[in-house]
């Protein structure tokens, strides 16, 4: 019975004990919090398309802008082999870091004996207001 009365007074003790005052400052760096939304603006943006424009859709250089994973999926499924087939796509991988320094997904395409054959396409997945209408080289793009 007299453990049971120690518990008691133990939590009784714990609870009534003042808390801690909260950080003054979050454990974030505050120049990390202050960057939150800042983003590109549009000149920078169009001056990094412009640049990529230099290599070839879906490379690291210049891949492909697409709305999220959604937006990839639809961009794919739209791609068609120079015979007009759907391509087989393999699984997705990491891709590296492309020109508008995004991680970028590397989707191996499969054209079989149909140009342009066996590609890896890169993704960048992070340009929401864009809807790729372009086809890499060998490809076309079903409307």
């Amino acid at each position: 019975m007299s453990r049971y009365f120690l518990a008691l007074a133990a939590i009784a003790m714990a609870a009534a004990a003042p808390a801690k005052p909260p950080r003054e400052e979050s454990p974030a760096p505050r120049d990390i919090l202050a960057s939150v939304g800042s983003g590109n603006s549009d000149e920078e943006l169009q001056r990094a398309i412009a640049a990529a424009a230099a290599h070839p859709l879906g490379s690291s250089e210049n891949p492909i802008r697409t709305a999220g994973p959604e937006g990839t999926r639809a961009y794919i499924a739209r791609l068609r082999c120079g015979d007009g087939s759907s391509p087989r796509v393999g699984a997705e991988r990491e891709g590296g870091v492309g020109g508008y320094g995004s991680v970028l997904a590397l989707y191996p395409i499969d054209c079989g004996a149909s140009a342009p054959g066996k590609v890896d396409l890169r993704v960048d997945i992070y340009h929401e207001e864009n809807a790729e209408t372009r086809a890499p080289a060998g490809f076309r793009i079903d409307r």
